[in-house]
């Protein structure tokens, strides 16, 4: 039960999102934001993110019977009954609940950004896009962004160049992430017609688009570095950067699924990689 709530509400990618957050609160001049702020910007990203996470099974259950990695989803299996309007009700309640919250002790910037993050997730994504076009992640993919944003709307809600960089590595991240888990699982994506990058354009066509979206995400994650980062942050996203091209490099040459998942992974090493350094960074001043 408690493994198919984890999957039902996509926990991962809401701590994910949830870490973003804190990180471009960290990385963003201004003044120390107390704890309690934390934790909240912290609780109110997750909810808004599992709120959005829950909606795209509940939305996609017919769809992901069709595909091997997501058929033990519990709105398919029938362990959660889709008719019951619990499910519903749980889910629109936590984005209202986060949302509110962040607005009464954030401020409504930031609240606003985290709603922007699960509506671009659940109505853009999954009901606008994502049965209609390629382009369904690069659009969909802005997300991510808006967890950047929030985050460091709680520092100072008039964005500075900083976490607005920030924001726009995670809208570049998440197209050749996304693509390189598509290529691995082209079948599944073809059986459920789904038309990702490498189902519409091919493997290979998906592996050149990864890698330039690879070498361009790696160049803007250095800009931070000539608006106030240090060195620690430059070297973390060198590593990450490079790390990423170079799988990239090889996926081109081998479009393989294994070659495929060796890049998806290659990007989660780049994001951690970043993520990490930046703090790191703020921290050693």
């Amino acid at each position: 039960m408690i493994g198919q709530l984890i999957n039902l509400f996509k926990i991962r990618i809401g701590v994910v999102m949830t870490i973003t957050a804190v990180v471009a609160m960290v990385v963003t001049p201004g003044d120390a934001v107390p704890a309690w702020q934390v934790a909240v910007l912290a609780l109110t990203i997750l909810m808004a993110s599992s709120s959005a996470g829950a909606f795209n099974q509940y939305y996609e259950r017919d769809y992901d019977r069709l595909m091997e990695r997501t058929r033990n989803r519990p709105f398919v299996t029938g362990e959660f009954s889709s008719s019951n309007p619990v499910w519903l009700s749980t889910i629109l309640l936590l984005l209202v609940v986060g949302i509110a919250a962040a607005a009464y002790t954030l401020n409504g910037i930031a609240a606003l950004f985290i709603f922007l993050g699960a509506f671009f997730y659940a109505i853009v994504y999954t009901v606008w896009l994502k049965r209609r076009t390629w382009i369904n992640i690069i659009i969909g993919g802005a997300s991510g962004s808006f967890a950047v944003l929030a985050g460091a709307a709680v520092v100072d809600p008039n964005l500075g160049p900083i976490p607005i960089i920030l924001a726009m590595v995670l809208f570049l991240w998440t197209p050749p992430h996304f693509w390189s888990l598509a290529i691995a699982k082209h079948k599944d994506y073809e059986a459920a017609g789904v038309p990702m990058l490498p189902v519409v354009k091919g493997d290979r066509a998906a592996a050149k688009a990864i890698l330039w979206n690879a070498i361009l995400l790696a160049s803007v994650s250095v800009l931070p570095f000539f608006y106030g980062l240090g060195w620690l942050y430059l070297a973390g996203a060198l590593l990450g950067g490079g790390y990423f091209v170079y799988r990239s490099i090889l996926l081109v040459q081998n479009t393989t699924p294994k070659m495929a998942m060796r890049n998806f992974f290659a990007s989660l090493v780049q994001l951690v990689s970043l993520l990490f350094f930046a703090v790191l960074d703020v921290v050693a001043i």
